[in-house]
């Protein structure tokens, strides 16, 4: 397993990390995810250690605590070989203190993770969306706070805009409060939106990127073939509304390059996909899930080899998609790209 610092940070991440979406399958969305308790969670924590994977990724309002409780379960006994992210700020529930990241709130979700977690620290704790209704100096005050308690190590965030980090960072910088050294994003073949702003903050102001849903919201598993119908086990068919959207014409366009380097390489299209993201700028970590051991052995053999510059090329120009404004003049027009050159 290969290690990169998470960010600017000091902190060394495993370049794939387990994603516990699938553990305790409460409600419609985690349980089509996955089911997982704690005698398989463990079994499956074993394999991603054995292969040096030792970040696991979780958060409050999976499965509603169910997935933290389960994580915490399985890790018992082990809690110093490991790194664990938990992520707080989506509604946990209808009272008007159940979601946010006040300072009333972080406060109270930091001890229930702690609690249902097993553990007296959090070694990475990401905001799950930008909380418009408190001020960032609170926000960042409260981490402040926590941090110097000992019970977080790190800070990030997850789904923010270049704006809302941006204004983060500098008012941390500002006041020497916690820094972000995180981004938990959504990257794929088929979702590259993230290259267009977030990508170049990254690698100006040294946030390292976790990526969440590496396939494309399981669009990238090999299962879904142009002209086939989607297969009768694809969590598609219950959870592709609550999914980042795809047009159908680039998805297959995106499939034929990955099963034409797959059948070069003799890999799987999951673990092309997933080394094509490990070449990235700032990725520092895939985040991988699986319902099985199957699915989670095929996912940790996307590491110990690399694709070469023409199969990186090929599968660029087949997910290439044209920027939004303001951000195409720099790709089309000669004069922008000579003063601004992409960071990819």
């Amino acid at each position: 397993m290969e290690y990169r610092y998470l960010g600017k940070s000091g902190l060394k991440v495993p370049v794939l990390s387990f994603g516990t979406g699938t553990f305790g399958g409460l409600g419609p969305l985690f349980s089509a995810w996955g089911t997982s308790g704690v005698e398989d969670a463990r079994r499956l924590i074993d394999i991603c250690l054995d292969a040096g994977a030792t970040l696991f990724d979780t958060a409050d309002v999976y499965s509603n605590g169910a997935s933290e409780e389960v994580l915490g379960a399985a890790l018992k006994g082990r809690r110093d070989k490991v790194l664990i992210s938990t992520k707080t700020s989506l509604p946990m529930g209808d009272g008007p203190y159940d979601a946010g990241s006040s300072r009333h709130r972080l406060l109270a979700a930091v001890e229930a993770s702690l609690k249902r977690l097993g553990t007296d620290y959090i070694d990475l704790l990401q905001l799950h969306a930008f909380d418009a209704f408190t001020p960032v100096e609170e926000v960042l005050s409260t981490l402040d706070v926590l941090v110097r308690a000992g019970k977080l190590r790190y800070v990030g965030v997850s789904n923010f805009s270049g704006w809302q980090l941006m204004k983060s960072l500098a008012l941390a910088e500002r006041h020497a409060w916690p820094r972000y050294v995180a981004h938990q994003v959504y990257y794929s073949l088929v979702g590259r939106d993230y290259e267009w702003e977030l990508m170049p903050l990254g690698l100006d102001q040294g946030v390292g990127a976790l990526v969440w849903s590496p396939l494309g919201w399981g669009r990238l598993t090999g299962k879904v073939r142009r002209g086939q119908p989607l297969p009768e086990r694809s969590r598609l068919h219950e959870t592709s509304q609550w999914g980042p959207p795809v047009e159908d014409a680039r998805l297959y366009a995106v499939v034929d390059a990955l099963e034409a380097v797959a059948g070069e390489t003799g890999r799987t299209v999951p673990q092309i996909a997933i080394a094509w993201l490990l070449s990235r700028p700032t990725v520092s970590s895939v985040i991988i899930g699986a319902r099985n051991e199957a699915q989670l052995r095929d996912n940790l053999g996307a590491v110990g080899w690399s694709l070469t510059t023409d199969q990186i090329r090929r599968l660029d120009e087949a997910s290439r998609v044209m920027p939004a404004y303001p951000y195409y003049p720099y790709r089309i027009q000669e004069g922008f790209a000579r003063i601004n050159p992409p960071p990819v």
